[in-house]
């Protein structure tokens, strides 16, 4: 349950930062901070993952994203397609919410 929300959370922020120019401006005015407080994201998300034994793919992007975004359209690029994995992963019911059949 902390791994859906926490992948909620970090969706929501890709997402904000995958837009063109307020991205790059929060980027950019905070001297690449929030690039290294989504990387501490993604990894106490992907432990989580780890432990609730959920997907891990979202939160793996997510560090090589946090790596690679001080690329300017490179990284606008990977923070929508990160965002999009993350929040469809969250959205995803897991084995223990599944109803019966």
């Amino acid at each position: 349950m902390t791994s859906k929300i926490l992948k909620w959370v970090s969706g929501g922020l890709e997402a904000l930062l995958g837009i063109p120019f307020i991205g790059g401006s929060l980027v950019l005015g905070f001297l690449w901070t929030p690039l290294l407080a989504m990387l501490v994201l993604h990894i106490v998300t992907l432990l989580f993952s780890f432990r609730e034994e959920t997907n891990k793919h979202g939160s793996i992007l997510g560090i090589v994203t946090s790596c690679l975004a001080w690329i300017p359209f490179v990284g606008m690029i990977m923070h929508i397609i990160t965002a999009v994995i993350l929040m469809v992963d969250a959205a995803k019911r897991d084995k223990y919410n599944q109803a019966s059949v």
